[in-house]
């Protein structure tokens, strides 16, 4: 007997401000996206690791803010007028695989000209980016970091419910239990353990109950 055929279709997460949780290890960056437009200064770098939120809370604020949004990879200086049109930019996944230094720094200078604000996602302090222009490396060290850390348990049970839910899928409390104590400290993971679940029970068609998250888990090594 053949698998059967599961549709690989889109789902919608919900990304509003009251999706996303505070907990220990997102607060602080919280606390600095609510804070706008009074921020420190004219751009905040936006820190953390694959899947911790930078995407999500990047979107609260573009819709608070409606800033323009572009890939650190696509900014060029002939665009850099047009993306502060709106008094605001979301700038994503820097410094990317080519970051025109030039622009990022025509960017930062004329948003602080223009009292316009920029928020900069990343995984890694701008020390890591291998940045040649002497210039923008010290503008970037300059800006206010808005840390996102680790997930904490809170964190993450509360996003496994999310991502579920966005699927439209139940599951029982002992599912999400024993997710959080063997996954990886990531969003990232949660995201991707739950597309697993979400595609193996479509194509065995089971629900979703401890004993088969924890053969799911069993073949993936966790």
């Amino acid at each position: 007997m053949t698998d059967q055929l599961t549709l690989d279709l889109p789902h919608r997460p919900a990304l509003g401000r009251d999706d996303f949780w505070v907990t220990n290890s997102n607060a602080q960056a919280v606390d600095l996206i609510d804070r706008w437009p009074q921020w420190p200064g004219s751009a905040l770098l936006l820190i953390g690791p694959r899947g911790s939120g930078k995407s999500h809370l990047a979107e609260v604020w573009r819709k608070a803010s409606g800033a323009s949004e572009i890939k650190a990879d696509q900014l060029e200086r002939g665009k850099v007028p047009d993306l502060l049109s709106n008094g605001a930019v979301v700038v994503e996944d820097a410094p990317g695989d080519r970051l025109d230094e030039t622009a990022l720094f025509h960017l930062l200078n004329l948003a602080n000209e223009q009292a316009s604000h920029v928020l900069i996602t990343t995984r890694d302090v701008p020390n890591l980016w291998n940045v040649a222009l002497p210039d923008l490396l010290t503008r970037l060290n300059a800006l206010t970091l808005a840390r996102l850390a680790e997930p904490d348990d809170i964190l993450l049970r509360a996003v496994l419910v999310k991502l579920f839910t966005d699927r439209q899928i139940v599951v029982g409390e002992g599912v999400v239990e024993y997710l959080v104590v063997r996954m990886e400290r990531a969003l990232g993971a949660a995201d991707d353990l739950v597309a697993e679940l979400d595609a193996r029970a479509l194509a065995e068609k089971v629900a979703i109950t401890r004993p088969f998250t924890a053969k799911v888990l069993k073949e993936r090594g966790l």
